[in-house]
C-alpha cells in the first residue's frame, strides 16, 4: 500500500512540474504584450523595452521559467504587473473565498448526490428513480451560466426577491460575514455536479446489487438493510469516490463562469480579470493553484480507494 502511495505521490509531483511548464509557456504566448498593456498604447518603444527589461520579460523563456520556479520554491509568487504588489496579497483572500465556496458546496452537494443516487438504485424502475433520473438528465444538459441566470431571475429579480443577485461585499467584509452571497453560487454548482455524481452512484450501486456476493447474501437470508450497508454500498463506493474527487476539483477550478456571473470574489473571477489585463504572474499563480488542487483531490481519492480495496492494501 505504501509503495503505491509513494508512486502516486511521485507521479503527482511530476505532473505538477509538467503542468507548471505548460502554464508558463501558455501564458507567455498569449496575444499582446504585458509591458504595453501596463503602459498603454501611446507608450514609446523605448519605454516598453525598458519595462520589459525591468520585469525580466526580455530574457530567454527557459531562464524566465527557471527563475519563476525558484521564486515559487522560496514562497514568492512574484509581483502583479498591474497592482505592483505581491501576487499572494491578491490571490490569498481570493483563495480563501474559493475554499469557502468549495466547502459550502461540498457540504450540500455531496451528501445530497449520494442520498439521491442510493435511493434511485434501491428503487430502480420505480417512480422516484424515473422522476429523479429525468430531472438529472435534463439538468445535465443545461450550461452552468444558464442555471445561474435562471436562479437569479427566480430568486433575485422577477419572481422572488429573496437573495442578492451578486456577491457585492463592503470594504473589509468577508464572505462569511455575509453568507447570503453564497446561496446562489452554491445552488448553481450543486445543480451542476449532481447529475454526474448521482447517476454515477446509482450505476455503481445497481452493479453491486446484481453481483454474486449480494445474491449469496440474499440466499443466506440477510436483511435488506444489512445487504445494502455492509455489502453493496461499500463495494460501490470506489468509483463514487473518484467521481466526488473530480467534482471537488471542478468546483475549485471550473467555477470561473459561475464566479464571474455572480461577481463572487474568488479565484475564478480573479483569473478572468488577470487575463483581460495580461497580469502574467497572477494568471500563472491561479492556474497553478487549480492544478495543485486537482492533483491533491485525486491523490486523496486514490488513498481512500486503496483503504477500501483489500486487494490493493495487500
Amino acid at each position: 500500500m505504501w509503495r503505491h502511495l509513494l508512486e502516486r505521490s511521485i507521479y503527482g509531483l511530476l505532473t505538477l512540474v509538467l503542468i507548471s511548464a505548460l502554464i508558463f509557456v501558455a501564458t507567455n504566448v498569449l496575444p499582446g504584450d504585458a509591458a504595453r498593456a501596463i503602459l498603454g498604447r501611446s507608450a514609446t518603444p523605448e519605454a516598453v523595452a525598458a519595462l520589459q527589461a525591468q520585469l525580466g520579460l526580455d530574457r530567454p523563456l527557459v531562464a524566465q521559467y527557471a527563475g519563476w520556479v525558484a521564486d515559487i520554491l522560496h514562497g514568492n509568487l512574484g509581483n502583479s504587473v498591474v497592482t505592483k504588489g505581491p501576487v499572494w496579497d491578491l490571490v490569498g483572500p481570493r483563495l480563501t473565498n474559493s475554499l469557502v465556496l468549495l466547502a459550502s458546496t461540498s457540504l450540500i452537494a455531496l451528501p445530497l448526490s449520494f442520498a439521491v443516487g442510493i435511493l434511485m438504485a434501491v428503487r430502480q424502475g420505480k417512480w422516484f428513480d424515473n422522476t429523479a433520473n429525468g430531472f438529472l438528465i435534463g439538468t445535465a444538459g443545461i450550461p452552468e451560466f444558464v442555471l445561474a441566470i435562471v436562479l437569479i431571475l427566480l430568486l433575485s429579480t422577477q419572481v422572488l426577491q429573496l437573495l442578492p443577485p451578486t456577491a457585492v461585499l463592503r470594504p473589509g467584509q468577508t464572505v462569511l460575514q455575509n453568507p447570503q452571497v453564497l446561496v446562489l453560487p452554491v445552488m448553481t454548482l450543486t445543480l451542476a455536479i449532481m447529475p454526474y455524481l448521482s447517476r454515477l452512484i446509482r450505476a455503481s450501486l445497481i452493479d453491486a446489487l446484481a453481483s454474486e456476493y449480494v445474491v449469496t447474501a440474499r440466499l443466506k437470508g440477510l436483511p435488506p438493510r444489512v445487504i445494502l450497508l455492509r455489502h453493496a454500498l461499500r463495494n460501490s463506493l470506489v468509483p463514487s469516490i473518484q467521481g466526488a474527487a473530480l467534482s471537488l476539483a471542478y468546483i475549485l477550478g471550473g467555477a470561473v463562469v459561475v464566479e464571474y456571473i455572480f461577481q463572487y470574489p474568488g479565484l475564478g473571477s480573479a483569473l478572468q480579470s488577470a487575463v483581460s489585463q495580461r497580469d502574467l504572474y497572477v494568471i500563472q499563480a491561479i492556474v497553478l493553484i487549480f492544478a495543485f488542487g486537482y492533483i491533491v483531490f485525486n491523490m486523496i481519492a486514490d488513498m481512500l480507494t486503496i483503504l477500501m480495496t483489500p486487494r490493493l492494501r495487500s
